[in-house]
């Protein structure tokens, strides 16, 4: 990688619509830095990439800890010499009602959700003011909108990654920095099976992953503009 080269962050690189995301991106010639807690996929992301020409290095973390998470962009940004697009794609969902729901569950749906999205925010800040430039995409949820029962925690974690795109938006007007939600509706990946089978939730009503990627590389290439600080609510069929 040199230090001419877009370099993009993407949380949740391993699998899904991190995966198709990082694939994406370094189509469009981002040096992409790789994170997830499972070094294996992460890897198989990074040989797909190269495979293709693309430049990618994997990073396990937990960004579920904020110091992990700003450890993680520290070191892309110091070792690039900068950081243009930080992707917040890794998620954490379990179905329980509302009754259902302890202090356990709730900390790990806002750790991984909300704080950890917060703290990578805040320390990928000072890189993008230095370039006075730079984009956030927040991967949300349509259940902020409309929460499917059993979501009573992941909908609220999501919730507050929405206001913090809200606030990227407005603070960074000033220099250069843009940042969206977008929130798809089911898609076909590990975690919606993991919850839901196909009885519940069948294929043909799904999104795909690459679909929900498609919207974010938009937004990383200024072709959602009019979107900055909005979240995007993506539904299968819309």
């Amino acid at each position: 990688m040199t230090r001419d080269e877009r370099v993009a962050v993407v949380t949740g690189a391993g699998s899904g619509i991190g995966r198709e995301t990082a694939l994406a991106l370094a189509g469009r010639g981002y040096a992409v830095v790789l994170a997830g807690r499972t070094p294996g996929t992460l890897e198989e992301t990074a040989r797909a990439i190269r495979a293709a020409g693309g430049r990618a290095e994997a990073a396990p973390c937990d960004v579920a800890d904020p110091a992990q998470a700003r450890a993680l962009v520290r070191a892309a940004a110091e070792r690039h010499g900068r950081l243009d697009l930080l992707v917040n794609n890794a998620g954490f969902a379990s179905l329980a009602s509302i009754e259902a729901t302890d202090d356990a569950l709730l900390a790990r749906a806002f750790a991984v959700n909300a704080l950890g999205p917060g703290a990578a925010i805040s320390e990928a800040w000072s890189a993008f003011k230095s370039r006075r430039s730079g984009c956030v995409v927040n991967v949300s949820t349509l259940g902020t909108q409309d929460p499917f029962p059993g979501f009573f925690a992941y909908a609220a974690a999501k919730s507050a990654l929405d206001s913090f795109t809200r606030s990227c938006a407005k603070e960074g007007r000033a220099i250069g920095v843009r940042a969206f939600s977008v929130a798809p509706g089911a898609v076909e990946t590990g975690m919606l099976r993991s919850m839901f089978d196909e009885r519940m939730v069948p294929r043909g009503r799904a999104l795909e992953a690459a679909a929900v990627a498609a919207v974010i590389v938009a937004c990383a290439d200024g072709e959602r503009d009019g979107d900055n600080g909005k979240v995007i609510y993506l539904r299968p069929g819309g």
